[in-house]
């Protein structure tokens, strides 16, 4: 089994900073990479910002330039800061861990419950 427990999220005014945590525990042998997806009303989920196991970063376009991920060194939490929000980024941002609970087979992906970010004045 394994956790994700989510935090961080809430109200914010145009133009603040929100700080998203995500802490992983239980089975977990290795991790490939983890990262941020959000889901706005009617639309698809997206990419936000995820790191890969080399320490590698990617951002949607939409957030790159305002939104900084980072972990820490134990691959425990993941971190997502997100600076000059604006209200299209309002949506319920999603962690998802790729990892393998032992040393065989394919990598499997764990998605935690979302938090609510919601961007207005």
């Amino acid at each position: 089994q394994v956790q994700l427990v989510e935090s961080g999220g809430g109200l914010v005014q145009p133009g603040g900073s929100l700080r998203l945590s995500c802490a992983a525990s239980g089975s977990i042998f290795s991790i490939n990479a983890m990262g941020w997806y959000r889901q706005a009303p009617g639309k698809q989920r997206e990419l936000v910002a995820s790191i890969i196991s080399d320490d590698s970063t990617y951002y949607g376009n939409s957030v790159k330039g305002r939104f900084t991920i980072s972990r820490d060194n134990a691959w425990n939490r993941v971190n997502l800061q997100m600076n000059s929000l604006k209200p299209e980024d309002t949506a319920v941002y999603y962690c998802k861990i790729t990892f393998r609970s032992s040393g065989y087979g394919p990598p499997s992906d764990y998605w935690g419950q979302g938090t609510q970010v919601t961007v207005s004045s």
